[in-house]
């Protein structure tokens, strides 16, 4: 049984408890297990819209489209319809697909368009506000993929995200939390405001936020599909609120935009098939490339969280985020030399270079075939007849842009910020771009999602993904490892505290609990040093499929998610 959320409220506020029931959320369960199937997402009304549309006979594809909009009302901080993401699916007959519905830049846009005169990044013009946003994908996506897989009626999947937006709910501390925390970014903003704040201040936990014109949208969206978004008044509330603001999009942009469909990268861990996302993602390219070097070493041997683990960890993190810099782009205009990074010979070559006794010098590698020239959600679902969904979506950072577009009640993407603004110059994340990565009319910008798949004898056995920004891949990594070398169970592999380092700047980031004393020390030895510990590196959302079909959802700790199966 799942178990109630909060404690018993006075006799004197019961009458308020019975006004928000049918629009607060009662679960907030971690962890899950059934036999048949499994949600998890970052925000618990959105489990369990999902789970609703599987008992109701929906397959994981019209879950996905359930639940991706539901988060656009429930978890403004990464759920979005004006943003963008990835959606990787594997369907029980065998087949696969990457949907690459990933913001694109503007047709005006150019490689100096947020440089000022004196030839530094404009961190605000690219960062707040209608300046910084690309073309939103996800409503594209969503739809493109209902059309390939889905079963259910958009409207039909729609419909309990438009009663949430129209009668209200509670806000949780998580959401309040962070309104809180970025109230002076989006208090810039008076279409922001009216949705957000009342009487001058963020919604605090307990108010009811009601999203009246996100309703509507939402309402043209399910009613008429892409055309309800990308033409008609949607379209033209966006276009305004660039034209008032100086930003980038016009109606031809949105008109235009088109989601991509793209073969999913597919590599092999100790006998596991690992399914992952292909460039734009900048993901999968390196999750293969770690797990391929780290393939030569025995880790189950040298065990979790010591120090000569800890070392091979970051070496090969390193290494992967170098080529990142370098190499990762659009594919549609720089040809990435994906076949190259993820092969065999490039990763022996790159353990090569590794030293097990210190830290060595790396720099981005030359694989073959080369060519010269934090906020995020993601969810998981496995349906009964185990077909499966990892989907990424994001606005990049929490609350995107900071700015609603003015009677159309949705946040507008950052994504600009992606691209590599000025080359070598780190985003807000610190990652580092070069041209692969550049500013260039309808281009997608490179992104850190990455939804993955897992199966061993041609049986599905993880679903995994997480927000995290550049600290995505490694959460995924280090996931993956623990259930695979270490023989961890689902919910301990995703508690276990993690790592990260991303080649530049060039300190090893940890948990708290991650790196004991003596494991600290010894790797200082070995020449590494450190960052201050964040709350966090990633937020994984994943499910473990057994041999005997049982479905174990996991939502992590550090999240206010919740885990759903049945």
């Amino acid at each position: 049984m799942m178990r109630r959320r909060g404690r018993a409220v006075a006799i004197a506020g019961l009458l308020l408890v019975a006004l928000v029931a049918a629009v607060r959320a009662p679960w907030n369960d971690l962890v899950a297990r059934g036999s048949k199937a499994a949600v998890v997402t970052a925000e618990p009304r959105a489990t369990q819209i999902g789970l609703d549309v599987l008992q109701k006979g929906g397959n994981a594809v019209d879950a996905a489209v359930a639940v991706a909009l539901a988060l656009a009302v429930t978890h403004p901080q990464a759920g979005n319809l004006g943003g963008g993401g990835f959606l990787l699916i594997r369907m029980a007959d065998g087949r696969t697909t990457a949907l690459d519905f990933r913001e694109r830049a503007p047709k005006s846009a150019n490689a100096d368009m947020y440089l000022k005169a004196d030839g530094s990044v404009d961190q605000d013009k690219v960062q707040f506000g209608s300046t910084a946003a690309g073309v939103p994908g996800s409503p594209a996506g969503l739809y493109h993929a209902l059309q390939m897989f889905g079963t259910r009626k958009l409207g039909v999947l729609a419909a309990p995200a438009i009663r949430l937006a129209r009668e209200g709910f509670a806000v949780d501390h998580f959401l309040a939390a962070d309104l809180r925390e970025s109230k002076q970014e989006l208090g810039r903003f008076e279409s922001t405001r009216k949705v957000f704040f009342r009487d001058g201040e963020p919604l605090a936990q307990g108010d009811v936020l009601v999203q009246t014109d996100l309703a509507a949208t939402l309402e043209r969206f399910a009613a008429n599909g892409p055309d309800g978004f990308y033409k008609g008044k949607t379209a033209e509330l966006i276009v305004a609120q660039m034209q008032r603001d100086g930003g980038f999009v016009t109606a031809a942009d949105l008109a235009d935009y088109t989601v991509r469909e793209r073969a999913p990268l597919v590599g092999s861990y100790r006998g596991h098939e690992v399914l992952t996302m292909p460039p734009v993602s900048s993901g999968g390219v390196a999750l293969l490339q770690m797990l391929n070097m780290l393939s030569g070493y025995d880790l189950k041997a040298l065990g979790f969280g010591g120090s000569e683990s800890i070392h091979l960890l970051s070496e090969v993190m390193r290494r992967a985020y170098a080529d990142r810099s370098r190499w990762l782009g659009d594919p549609d205009h720089y040809q990435v030399p994906v076949d190259g990074l993820i092969g065999a010979d490039y990763a022996a070559k790159l353990r090569a270079s590794i030293d097990r006794d210190k830290v060595s010098a790396v720099a981005p590698g030359v694989p073959p075939g080369k060519q010269e020239s934090d906020d995020t959600t993601h969810f998981s679902i496995v349906d009964e007849a185990g077909n499966a969904v990892a989907c990424t979506t994001t606005i990049n950072s929490t609350f995107g842009a900071m700015v609603v577009v003015d009677g159309a009640g949705f946040l507008l993407n950052n994504e600009m910020d992606d691209f590599s603004a000025k080359p070598g110059v780190p985003n807000q994340f610190g990652l580092v771009g070069g041209k692969a990565n550049a500013i260039a009319p309808g281009k997608r910008m490179l992104s850190s999602m990455t939804p993955t798949i897992v199966s061993k004898d041609g049986e599905l056995r993880l679903v995994l993904g997480a927000p995290g920004g550049g600290r995505i891949i490694t959460a995924v990594l280090q996931t993956l490892l623990n259930v695979v070398d270490h023989g961890m169970g689902l919910e301990q592999a995703v508690r276990a505290p993690r790592i990260h380092h991303q080649w530049l700047p060039d300190e090893l980031v940890w948990e708290p609990l991650a790196l004991p004393p003596d494991v600290r020390q010894a790797l200082a030895k070995k020449g590494h040093t450190f960052a201050a510990r964040p709350r966090g590196i990633g937020q994984m959302f994943a499910i473990q499929v057994h041999q005997d079909g049982t479905r174990v959802g996991v939502c992590d700790h550090r999240s206010g998610g919740a885990a759903a199966a049945y």
